[in-house]
């Protein structure tokens, strides 16, 4: 009896896509996302403090100040004392929320040296994904162009997902964008079209996608993992079918990746 309780609480709590009856954020894969959770849990506790306070007043006026309860009419009509004190508390409990605000918004835009670039283009309604750190490579005395690491996702259709526990309707694609862990990543973003969004809960990210416009962000994961995302900007009939699946690997496998497929391309240049 306790068991599914149990592991519906774990649901409920850690989750790296959404559930049903999900009530808290997906568990964080990286600083930006801790940093998120973090400053909510202050928030909410402050939250919860101003509500508690404001209706111990409005419980004491409603109380003291009923004419069931007295039949002497207050004269009391103003009080700078008052007047500082519900003026300079609301001051200092905004002071004290706008300092970790600031500190984790400057740290979200700080830019750092990355290792891998991934390109991202929103279309309707699809995500095309490049690779494009190994474009070019030189080889002896020539200088070959590889083409470059490309591939578009789209919504897998219901009747083609497998029926196996661990698929999710409406966010599985056709393929995953993979990306390594513990390495300092830039993810450009930019459309095709019209406006989207690149979402993606887990890692704290919600960048638009606008046409003309290369929008960059910095990315550092800190755990392997499946994570999912979908467009958060409505850019036509079809928003809901662009979901995001990405796969979180350690950079030695990512790395072996990259170079198979930089190999592929590099002996079939060698063949023609």
């Amino acid at each position: 009896f306790l068991y599914p309780t149990i592991s519906t609480l774990k649901m409920l709590i850690r989750c790296d896509a959404p559930v049903e009856y999900q009530i808290n954020f997906n568990e964080a894969c990286s600083p930006t996302m801790e940093g998120i959770i973090s400053f909510n849990g202050n928030v909410l506790f402050t939250i919860g403090f101003i509500g508690i306070a404001v209706g111990w007043i409005l419980a004491n006026c409603i109380y003291f100040y009923s004419e069931n309860n007295t039949s002497r009419v207050s004269t009391f009509t103003h009080s700078k004392e008052l007047e500082i004190v519900w003026t300079s508390i609301p001051a200092l409990i905004l002071l004290l929320l706008a300092t970790p605000s600031f500190s984790l918004l400057y740290s979200m835009d700080e830019i750092a040296d990355p290792t891998v670039t991934l390109k991202i283009i929103g279309h309707q309604w699809y995500w095309s994904y490049e690779y494009s750190d190994y474009q070019t490579h030189c080889l002896n005395d020539s200088s070959l162009e590889v083409p470059s690491l490309k591939y578009s996702c789209y919504l897998t259709a219901l009747e083609t997902v497998p029926e196996k526990q661990g698929y999710f309707r409406l966010l599985e694609t056709n393929r995953r964008v993979v990306l390594p862990t513990n390495t300092h990543l830039r993810l450009l973003v930019t459309s095709a079209d019209v406006l989207h969004s690149w979402t993606v809960p887990s890692f704290g990210v919600k960048v638009d996608a606008c046409p003309g416009r290369l929008n960059q962000l910095n990315l550092f994961l800190k755990r392997t993992g499946l994570f999912f995302g979908q467009c958060s900007e409505i850019c036509g009939v079809n928003h809901a079918f662009m979901p995001i699946a990405l796969l979180a690997i350690d950079p030695l496998t990512h790395e072996q990746i990259m170079y198979n497929h930089f190999f592929e391309h590099s002996s079939a240049l060698f063949d023609e």
